[in-house]
């Protein structure tokens, strides 16, 4: 069978024959006893002690001043936006290489989504395909940084950390800055991803962490917004738990707002998983060393943290020779029980944005063509 060493050594890794899924959960803390808690203490929706607690925790993991709990990634990147700025009618400069969900949060806001290219090495989003997209269209004008083509206003910019790896940070912020352009890090995938000693998410004006059911850490669903500007995460939380003003027993909401509150039964949750993180993290690294002493003997890359940064190696993966190898390998693994997934497909050749601007997508279309993700599970 095509690519049996590499079954035989997942299957080993993992003491399994059966199916090995992609990134399973592990409950091995304190989930029960939390959740628990919150039954007997009759607080299971969104108001209830672990809410703030998980909030607080994200802060200090983060490194950021304000952490916002929401229902989920997506929500949380949609108001993210909301506070960045971003109305109606703006482009937000983003990556088609991406799970759809940045897209979406973007499209949610009734702004259009410019999709640029990522760097090969982090296969996020790119400062150079940003800096020569901004050079061709962009001016400054009174009001802030404006498409030249389209006359529309350039509210933003949403670099996604691929899989845990960190984008090129410094260089991003450097260009943004340049133009007057709030980054807001959709750090779905990179709890526990560096960047030059920090942590990622914290770097932006905004950014927003996943808790979905297959993340590094999940309370099945959930997400996170944080920042380091106190007043931006004020009025988020706001904004998130539906703009209702507070008073002991009245209701009165003075702006529309979102029914986007994190329950207090998954924000329990949250909480014992956010205190086994760094044994989560270590447990991965070590599964990342294997593979990567692995595929050493194989012809298959694994990709790798770069120098300066550390990576939670959430999803790990594997880079195929040609779409035709990648292909083989997708089959060959997932009829031997052990799941494989390709990379996403490009945004713009999804049917609601076939139609957004794209530049050229070099390294974007290499990748979507080799990119392979393997079993990644903390083991227990």
């Amino acid at each position: 069978m095509a690519f049996q060493d590499t079954i035989q050594f997942i299957q080993d890794k993992f003491k399994s024959k059966d199916f090995i899924p992609l990134h399973a959960p592990v409950f091995r803390g304190n989930e029960r006893k939390y959740v628990m808690d919150t039954l007997d203490s009759s607080f299971v929706s969104s108001v209830g002690a672990y809410v703030d607690l998980s909030e607080k925790m994200m802060a200090d993991i983060s490194q950021t001043k304000k952490a916002v709990a929401v229902v989920n990634g997506t929500a949380g990147l949609q108001i993210a936006l909301q506070l960045a700025g971003v109305q109606k009618g703006d482009e937000v400069l983003t990556q088609a290489l991406t799970f759809v969900a940045t897209a979406n949060a973007i499209h949610y806001n009734g702004a259009e989504p410019v999709f640029l290219d990522v760097d090969y090495d982090t296969m996020g989003l790119s400062p150079k395909a940003v800096s020569d997209f901004l050079e061709e269209f962009a001016e400054k004008r009174e009001a802030g940084t404006y498409n030249k083509r389209t006359n529309k206003k350039i509210s933003a910019c949403v670099p996604m950390h691929t899989f845990g790896f960190p984008v090129h940070l410094d260089k991003m912020l450097e260009v943004c800055e340049k133009w007057n352009i709030p980054v807001v890090e959709d750090a779905a995938e990179s709890l526990g991803s560096y960047y030059k000693g920090k942590h990622t998410g914290g770097f932006g004006q905004l950014g927003v962490f996943s808790f979905n059911g297959n993340k590094l850490v999940t309370s099945g669903g959930g997400g996170m917004i944080v920042s380091n500007d106190n007043d931006l995460g004020i009025v988020g939380k706001h904004l998130t738990t539906t703009a209702k003003v507070p008073h002991p027993y009245e209701f009165y909401h003075d702006r529309l707002g979102y029914n986007f509150r994190m329950p207090n039964l998954n924000a329990a949750l949250i909480c014992a998983q956010l205190e086994q993180l760094n044994s989560f993290l270590t447990n991965k690294r070590q599964l990342a060393n294997d593979y990567k002493a692995f595929f050493k003997t194989q012809r298959i890359i694994f990709r790798q943290e770069l120098e300066n940064t550390k990576a939670n190696y959430w999803l790990m993966c594997v880079e195929l020779d040609s779409l035709e190898e990648r292909n083989v390998f997708l089959e060959a693994t997932n009829e031997a029980k052990t799941m494989t997934r390709p990379i996403w497909q490009l945004m713009y050749r999804l049917p609601m944005y076939q139609h957004c601007f794209k530049d050229e997508q070099k390294n974007a279309e290499y990748l979507e063509e080799r990119i392979v993700n393997i079993p990644s599970s903390v083991r227990v």
